[in-house]
């Protein structure tokens, strides 16, 4: 009965890391560029003459950006990942930065 309890337990997780990685990545990304089309204020569209257009957010634009920083800092994290293990090494988080240690 235990091994179901295992078996329970393992789906679980890789549940969570599918549901953070498969969708809240791409999430992240989309809410990117949303953040982008707010922080440009509608530049884009063709307007009447005469008309000013809405007004450029800075905010939108610095958020977008840190949005895009942290999708790629996890890709570059997950590359890391395999080929620190490719390399029969680990990724340890025992300190603020990621490290390449011995296994």
């Amino acid at each position: 009965m235990h091994n179901l309890g295992f078996a329970f337990e393992g789906a679980w997780q890789v549940l969570a890391v599918g549901l953070i990685l498969g969708a809240g990545l791409p999430t992240l990304f989309a809410l990117g560029i949303r953040s982008l089309a707010y922080g440009a204020g509608g530049d884009a569209e063709v307007l009447e003459t005469g008309v000013s257009g809405p007004t450029p957010h800075p905010i939108g634009t610095v958020l977008g950006w840190v949005l895009f920083a942290i999708v790629l800092l996890v890709v570059l994290l997950g590359i890391t990942f395999i080929v620190a293990s490719g390399f029969g090494k680990a990724l340890s988080f025992e300190h603020i930065y990621p490290t390449i240690v011995n296994k």
